[in-house]
């Protein structure tokens, strides 16, 4: 089979070239390029990229390395400042993957291959004649919630080889096959930041602006934040209080405001409903014309936990899970990502709103 795979430089990837390789199939090797080395802040690419060359040397395979910096800062980054600067929570990686890597590489270059790998840990089952995004069998890796926004065009299209491998299967492969990113260290950044810290990232393009941290319950200013738009519902590390915990519980836009309550186990922080707005379903809905609430697990961030909990829809698009945890943090601007209700096969996500669905 003819396939192009999606190279990093990191060893993730790395491995899934190998296995595609033993399988036999016909791989053509892409490197997204998406940062420029200048004093904008973006991540420098020439090490990666040096390390592909490396892999596809190695494998006998040929290497494009391919721009997609425009399309990345229109499509992620722009996306990724407007929603902060709204008060909200993004998911950049979510949207670099619907977007960049199988949104512009697949309409451009992946349309003439067989099928697009990645290295993501994730999966694919095929059920009633439709193919469905699975989950990995290593919940810590599981990345099945940054493909929650994808289409089932590009689902269909895609192919995840480390699916079935637990993270340290994949190190032990490497080490065998001697690949020369074999103890390479696993990226930390955040999909549009590469390296770059993300407070400079949002400095830079949104500079600063002096606030209030007020605690929510008794009114009393605690101290003075950069900006509310460097701050995130549930945040705890950052905010220079002492005699702490402190968490952000509550923004308010309009007047520059950050509310903040202490303790470890302030219910404050925590919450059981989240409502969901533009919903999208990956495959198709699995509960078309069900009898509703339906049971399901849930994520409101990237966690190895699946949360349970019930899901009724109130609207066109519009949804309410009702979690049986409490759950710390829940942000609008987040994406509440759902699964089946045995935590297997990821169906789609939707968007946490701040007020009650009407």
């Amino acid at each position: 089979m003819k396939i192009a795979a999606l190279i990093s430089g990191g060893v993730d990837s790395a491995v899934a070239v190998h296995l595609l390789k033993e399988q036999g199939h016909d791989l053509h090797l892409f490197y997204i390029r998406i940062g420029l080395d200048t004093d904008e802040g973006y991540c420098s690419a020439e090490e990666d990229i040096e390390m592909c060359s490396l892999i596809a040397k190695r494998y006998g395979l040929p290497l494009d390395v391919v721009s997609l910096h425009q399309e990345y800062w229109d499509n992620v980054m722009e996306y990724a400042l407007r929603t902060v600067k709204e008060g909200l929570t993004p998911n950049p990686d979510i949207m670099c993957n619907k977007m960049i890597k199988f949104g512009y590489f697949e309409q451009r270059w992946g349309k003439d291959f067989d099928l697009t790998a990645t290295g993501h840990y994730a999966s694919t089952v095929v059920e009633n004649g439709y193919k469905w995004l699975a989950t990995a069998v290593d919940p810590v890796k599981d990345q099945t919630d940054f493909l929650a926004r994808i289409s089932y065009d590009q689902l269909s299209h895609l192919t995840f080889p480390l699916g079935e491998l637990p993270k340290s299967r994949v190190r032990e492969i490497a080490v065998e096959a001697n690949m020369p990113n074999a103890y390479r260290k696993d990226s930390q950044g955040i999909c549009f930041l590469g390296k770059i810290n993300y407070n400079d990232f949002i400095a830079r393009h949104l500079g600063e602006k002096p606030g209030a941290i007020i605690e929510l319950e008794t009114g009393r200013k605690l101290g003075t934040h950069r900006g509310y738009w460097f701050h995130t519902i549930g945040q705890r590390k950052g905010l220079g209080l002492s005699g702490g915990p402190w968490y952000v519980v509550k923004k308010n836009v309009r007047d520059n405001v950050i509310y903040v309550s202490q303790g470890y186990s302030t219910e404050k922080q925590y919450g059981n409903r989240l409502h969901l707005a533009e919903m999208h379903f990956i495959t198709t809905d699995p509960w078309n014309g069900a009898t509703y609430p339906v049971e399901i697990c849930f994520k409101n961030r990237h966690s190895p936990d699946f949360n349970h909990a019930t899901l009724t829809k109130v609207g066109d698009s519009e949804y309410i899970v009702e979690s049986t945890n409490k759950i710390q943090g829940i942000a609008p601007g987040q994406f509440g990502v759902i699964y089946d209700k045995d935590a297997r096969i990821c169906y789609g996500s939707g968007i946490i709103t701040g007020q009650k669905v009407k």
